[in-house]
C-alpha cells in the first residue's frame, strides 16, 4: 500500500508543472492536482490495479481537467477587471506553499523554472485557443506523441499536429527576432545582461529620470498591469517608451518613501518586486530584446502574489 501510494504521489510535481504551464496559475494548478488525485482515490482498488501506468493516467486526467478549465477561464475573463497576467513565480528556494503563505513548500509543489514558464512565453500561450495550448504544451514541452495528445484533446492526431503547428507559428511571431524559437532558453550571460538592464531601470525609476528610462525602453515597448480590480493600476496597457517612462516616473513620485523595490527572479528571469511595510505589493516581469526593455508586466492582484509574501516579505 505504501509503495503504491509513494508511486502515485511521486508524480505530484510533474502534475503541478503541467497545470501551471497550461493554466498560468499556481492556485488553479493546485486545484487541478487535487481534483486529479480525488478521481484516482474515488476508484476501487480493482479499478486502480487495472491501470497499467498510473502516472500516465494522472497526466491524462489532469490535462483534460486543464482543457475544461481553459474553456471556462475564457468566459470568466470577460468580466475580469483590466488585463489578465499569469501568476508570477519566485525562485523555488524562496517558495512558500499554500494560499495563506504560512507553510514552507514541499519540493513536489514547486514548478520547475525553465524557458517554458517565462512570463513572455506564458502570455503568448494564454493567447492560444485551449486546444492549441494543450496540444503544444503536451507535444513540444513534454514530448507526448500526437497519438496520445489526440486522446486527451479529443481530436485526430493530424488535427493535433496542426494545432501544435499553429501554436508554434503564433509563438514565433510574438517573439522578438533575436529569440524566435518555439522554446527559447536564455543562457547565463544573457540573464546577467538582463539583470544589469533591470538594475539600471530600477535606479532610473527611483530617481524619476525620464530620459534614462526612455533610453532603457524600446520605443514600441508595452507596460501591462494586473490589479484584478482589487488594487488601483493602469487598466489599459501603456504603449510607447516615452509614455511608459513618464507614467512610471509619476508613479515613483507617488510611492516614494513608502515602497522599496528589490531585484529578484520572476519566472526564472531578472525582475523586480515592490515591498511596502514588509509585504510584496507588486511583481514586475520584463521581456528584454536588443538591450532594451520590450515589455513590462506588473502583477499587483494580491491573489496572484501570495507565494511572494513570505519569500520576500519576512
Amino acid at each position: 500500500m505504501n509503495a503504491d501510494f509513494n508511486a502515485i504521489m511521486s508524480g505530484r510535481r510533474q502534475l503541478i508543472n503541467l497545470g501551471y504551464r497550461l493554466l498560468g496559475s499556481l492556485a488553479d494548478a493546485e486545484d487541478v492536482v487535487q481534483e486529479t488525485y480525488a478521481r484516482w482515490y474515488a476508484m476501487s482498488a480493482e479499478e486502480q490495479q487495472a491501470i497499467e501506468a498510473p502516472g500516465a493516467w494522472l497526466m491524462t486526467v489532469a490535462s483534460r481537467i486543464c482543457l475544461n478549465q481553459l474553456a471556462s477561464a475564457r468566459v470568466r475573463r470577460e468580466t475580469y477587471v483590466g488585463e489578465w497576467i499569469p501568476e508570477p513565480l519566485p525562485e523555488p528556494t524562496e517558495w512558500i506553499a499554500g494560499r495563506t503563505g504560512t507553510d514552507r513548500a514541499d519540493p513536489a509543489d514547486r514548478v520547475t523554472l525553465d524557458e517554458s514558464v517565462t512570463m513572455a512565453f506564458l502570455v503568448v500561450l494564454d493567447a492560444l485557443t485551449p486546444a492549441e495550448r494543450v496540444a503544444f504544451v503536451l507535444h513540444d514541452v513534454y514530448g507526448y506523441p500526437f497519438g496520445e495528445v489526440a486522446e486527451i484533446v479529443g481530436r485526430t492526431p493530424a488535427a493535433c499536429r496542426q494545432l501544435a503547428s499553429s501554436a508554434r507559428r503564433r509563438i514565433r511571431s510574438a517573439q522578438p527576432p533575436a529569440s524566435r524559437s518555439p522554446n527559447p532558453s536564455p543562457n547565463p550571460s544573457q540573464s546577467a545582461g538582463q539583470a544589469e538592464i533591470v538594475r539600471d531601470f530600477k535606479a532610473a525609476w527611483a530617481a524619476q529620470d525620464i530620459q534614462a528610462l526612455i533610453g532603457l525602453l524600446d520605443p514600441d515597448a508595452t507596460a501591462t498591469a494586473d490589479g484584478g480590480g482589487l488594487v488601483t493600476t493602469h487598466v489599459e496597457p501603456i504603449v510607447g517608451g516615452v509614455e511608459i517612462a513618464r507614467a512610471y516616473a509619476e508613479l515613483a513620485g507617488v510611492v516614494h518613501g513608502h515602497t522599496t523595490f528589490v531585484e529578484c527572479s520572476v519566472n526564472g528571469l531578472p525582475g523586480l518586486a515592490a515591498l511596502r511595510e514588509g509585504r510584496t505589493v507588486s511583481v514586475f516581469a520584463f521581456e528584454i530584446a536588443g538591450e532594451r526593455i520590450r515589455r513590462i508586466w506588473a502583477v499587483a492582484n494580491p491573489e496572484k502574489i501570495r507565494p511572494w509574501q513570505v519569500s520576500l516579505g519576512d
